[in-house]
């Protein structure tokens, strides 16, 4: 295993782009969380998340899928990162998923639900990254009806979990 996540990026052949998406989603999870402590005081480990959020789409190097999260925890699981930051990445997708919709979109049976704030964190910066770019919580809704429907049960989550990490 690798400490530096930008050589593991680099040693399975991660595009450039995605790495810069990667980068982004740092600095916004890394904002995130240091906003989060400044209003509560909670003690996040940043280490995680800048690690979780650097790799968290390792996954796109061998399929661009929803799966990608699926994958990209089993490359890391396989280089023996610890399950904390495997776990970041399995359940970074959107707001999260729930077993019956991740059994509907055809992943493997699982709970694909950010439940520590390690994990919320990294899900929502990536939501509020496009590209490289930092968007607000309305491009995101807009992008998702489109993608999804207006009354998608993924919009819902997405406002609950943006609610509960911008305070």
């Amino acid at each position: 295993m690798s400490l530096n996540p930008i050589k593991t990026l680099k040693d399975f052949n991660c595009p450039p782009h995605i790495i810069e998406h990667s980068r982004a989603v740092s600095i916004k999870a890394l904002d995130m969380a240091s906003n989060f402590n400044d209003k509560n005081g909670s003690s996040l480990d940043r280490f995680q998340i800048e690690t979780g959020a650097m790799l968290h789409d390792i996954g796109r190097t061998r399929t661009h899928t929803i799966k990608h999260a699926f994958v990209g925890a089993e490359i890391l699981r396989n280089l023996n990162f610890p399950e904390e930051i495997v776990n970041i990445i399995i359940k970074h997708i959107g707001a999260g998923i729930p077993p019956k919709e991740a059994e509907i979109l055809g992943l493997p049976p699982g709970d694909y639900m950010p439940y520590t704030l390690e994990e919320k964190i990294v899900a929502h910066a990536d939501n509020l990254v496009n590209g490289t770019v930092e968007v607000d919580l309305e491009f995101v809704i807009e992008k998702w009806k489109k993608m999804f429907g207006e009354n998608h049960p993924a919009i819902f989550r997405l406002k609950k979990l943006h609610n509960e990490l911008i305070l």
